[in-house]
């Protein structure tokens, strides 16, 4: 696809404009074909697209607000009275069809309530889910869905969700048939509830799907399947931990190569491995949440991301935008629940 439209919410996140806007920036550098839609207050915008190359700025459309949906809001308070917010009146471009994709770092409630109040889901699709990916040994990385926006789960939706994880794995990576499992307390078919059984029967007679039974949560990284399906409950405790033990493992790591003159020595020479897998145990390396399972992509950044973050983030709302991901997950659905149907 070529000539794609991003509305950002400019606003939104920690940092707002000084981040979300040199990004966007980076982002029609690297995308001649790219142009973007800011949504937000243009006396904080402006001076910086003044500044920018002038080829550059010429792509960027402004929508001027200034009413912001914080952090600490409530998603029914954005509902009903944030109308002119930044992140809803990005959300209705993609709605109205004058952006392919929409990407905010703010309030993740609010995102998902609005999102799905304003976009709708697909057919077939109960509840849209939160996904973002994991690193893991073999270097590529695990999707781990649902993340929060659904603490709890029946089976169907665990299925529904299983459907689109692996259809999000082929249109990112372009992997054919990519290997899905269900996140539970152990890879005996007797353990876990009643709704992760159902749906493990569910997919064991879906043959459109690779599904390949149960994980473990040690298992999660070790790349032995590509995506990991859960409710949000589970996922996002997952997630977050996940986020704490890599930080705590960079933070140790950097301590331990500066105590020793001949620590520090060898340091030096290794360094550009270290920076390497400093990188890779970095989660703003794999910063950008789907939202899927709507008629329109939405990608959430992290709110405390820095410009490199929150590119990762617009370049996965691109790639998900050129692959048009919500056409390939309807026609998936429709595929499956058809043969399930007979």
């Amino acid at each position: 696809m070529t000539n794609l439209t991003l509305a950002l919410d400019a606003m939104g996140g920690d940092h707002g404009p000084h981040v979300t806007v040199p990004a966007a920036l980076q982002a029609l550098r690297l995308n001649p074909d790219l142009k973007m839609i800011l949504v937000g207050d243009e006396s904080k915008i402006l001076p910086i697209l003044r500044s920018a190359d002038p080829e550059l700025s010429r792509r960027v459309s402004l929508i001027h607000t200034t009413e912001v949906v914080r952090m600490d809001d409530k998603p029914v308070h954005a509902l009903r009275k944030a109308k002119n917010s930044s992140m809803r009146l990005a959300i209705e471009q993609v709605r109205d069809g004058h952006a392919h994709a929409c990407v905010s770092a703010g309030n993740t409630g609010a995102l998902m309530a609005s999102a799905k109040v304003l976009l709708k889901t697909l057919p077939g699709v109960d509840r849209p889910a939160l996904v973002s990916c994991l690193p893991a040994v073999t270097g590529k990385p695990v999707y781990l869905l649902d993340l929060g926006a659904n603490v709890s789960c029946d089976y169907e939706t665990l299925f529904q969700f299983a459907v689109m994880g692996s259809v999000l794995c082929e249109a990112v990576e372009k992997k054919s048939r990519p290997k899905v499992a269900l996140l539970n307390v152990g890879i005996e078919e007797c353990k876990g509830n009643g709704d992760v059984q159902q749906a493990a029967q569910l997919l064991l007679h879906t043959p459109q799907l690779n599904y390949t039974g149960f994980i473990e949560g040690d298992e999660i990284y070790t790349g032995c399947v590509d995506v990991i399906v859960c409710d949000g409950f589970v996922g996002n405790i997952t997630l977050k931990t996940s986020e704490g033990i890599a930080r705590l493992l960079v933070h140790q790591l950097k301590q331990g190569l500066t105590q020793g003159w001949l620590i520090r020595l060898l340091a030096r020479v290794i360094s550009p491995r270290i920076q390497s897998v400093l990188k890779q145990m970095n989660p703003d390396h794999y910063n950008g949440a789907s939202l899927i399972g709507l008629r329109g992509i939405v990608v959430k950044s992290h709110g405390n991301a820095d410009q490199a973050a929150y590119l990762q983030a617009i370049n996965l709302a691109v790639t998900e935008a050129q692959r048009r991901l919500p056409e390939m997950i309807k026609d998936r659905l429709e595929s499956i629940l058809l043969d399930i149907n007979g």
